[in-house]
């Protein structure tokens, strides 16, 4: 079981990718570019319901088990530790971001109580992301490689982040931006879970 569970993280970072675009065949005219990821959710969106069911929750679940098992298996490090539990929390706010729809509208002024909490879940799943590298990047526990892809995966993600806020200011394609800042947090937690599997 626990061999099973060292390739969650492998299989989060896959899923997320087939689930998005799996929901998006059944939103009539969804634009990958200029719309978010969690507007597949969204109140009266055509996959409210659908967009959840395969992507929030698995993936919620796949995170916090892949965050569980780095805790047990690394229980002597506390970097690593901290790292898992960084994990468990990403795992538990996509639960919370599948619960509670944000808006239809994202440009709203007047977001509802529901996109508040699904904003600010949100916010605590990039910061989780962003810790879980940075500790990889400051220990010398890690192999400089790892260490190395972790810090260009947070610059990235910083640098789409930004890139993410001035297009949402402008209107233009906040999804491409999002989906970068956000790929580039996948692709740290898909590099990370081959170190700990190999």
């Amino acid at each position: 079981m626990s061999n099973l569970l060292a390739y969650t993280g492998i299989i989060a970072s896959i899923w997320i990718v087939i689930g998005i675009y799996a929901a998006s065949r059944f939103y009539p005219n969804y634009s990958h570019l200029r719309q978010f990821c969690s507007e597949l959710g969204a109140f009266g969106s055509p996959t409210q319901r659908l967009s959840p069911a395969i992507n929030n929750y698995p993936l919620g679940a796949l995170f916090a088990l892949f965050g569980c098992y780095v805790v047990v298996s690394f229980q002597s490090h506390t970097p690593s530790i901290v790292i898992g539990s960084m994990i468990i929390i990403h795992g538990l706010c996509t639960w919370i971001c599948g619960f509670f729809p944000m808006d239809a509208d994202p440009y709203t002024t007047a977001p509802s109580t529901s996109c508040k909490v699904h904003t600010w879940s949100g916010l605590l799943m990039l910061i989780s992301f962003i810790v879980a590298p940075c500790i990889v990047v400051f220990s010398s526990y890690f192999p400089l490689s790892l260490r190395l892809l972790s810090g260009l995966c947070v610059v990235g993600c910083f640098f789409f982040s930004y890139r993410l806020a001035k297009a949402l200011e402008q209107k233009t394609v906040p999804g491409l931006y999002q989906r970068l800042s956000y790929g580039f947090q996948i692709l740290w937690l898909f590099v990370y879970s081959l170190f700990v599997v190999v």
